[in-house]
């Protein structure tokens, strides 16, 4: 970003899953290390989304963190009043991030933790078993379980705030 912008970089975050664009939308760009990319944007859902332990809704704005050499994405989810619903982490391949759009193709697993680190919860592990990934690519496979299972590590030894500081 120059000295001269007129206001912060903007990408726009693309989502693939399966081959498919599951999603897509405006993003700013907080950060870009080379190696992670930090961006913020609006819920981009349609309406409420409710999981049962969280609700994603109009007015929550995601910090999402994206690495180049990791195989997972972690979101901080916050209320439009600011306060911390908790973390949503995506096990994806790394992120790829040029021409003001950054990449990532989701692998189906999910991790879940509320505000609080007391709600830890591993998603969509039955979505990645009959993804079919475990044959198809069984390198990227073990790499996604590996993946989650670092996350969930993580939450459960005292958070993310060293990952994402």
């Amino acid at each position: 970003m120059s000295a001269h912008s007129d206001g912060p970089a903007r990408v726009e975050v693309v989502l693939v899953k399966a081959g498919r664009m599951k999603i897509r939308y405006p993003a700013e760009l907080l950060a870009d290390d080379g190696v992670r990319a930090t961006v913020r944007a609006p819920w981009a859902g349609e309406g409420v989304r409710d999981f049962g332990f969280v609700r994603f809704e109009p007015g929550d704005v995601f910090t999402e963190h994206y690495w180049r050499d990791r195989w997972y994405s972690v979101k901080e989810v916050r209320a439009a009043d600011g306060t911390l619903k908790g973390h949503y982490c995506d096990i994806t391949r790394p992120a790829e991030l040029s021409a003001g759009r950054l990449v990532v193709e989701d692998l189906d697993l999910d991790l879940w933790v509320s505000a609080d680190g007391g709600d830890i919860r591993r998603l969509d592990e039955d979505e990645f078993a009959a993804s079919g990934l475990l044959t198809r690519d069984p390198e990227a496979a073990a790499a996604a379980v590996a993946a989650l299972d670092e996350l969930d590590a993580r939450a459960r030894e005292g958070g993310f705030g060293a990952l994402l500081a």
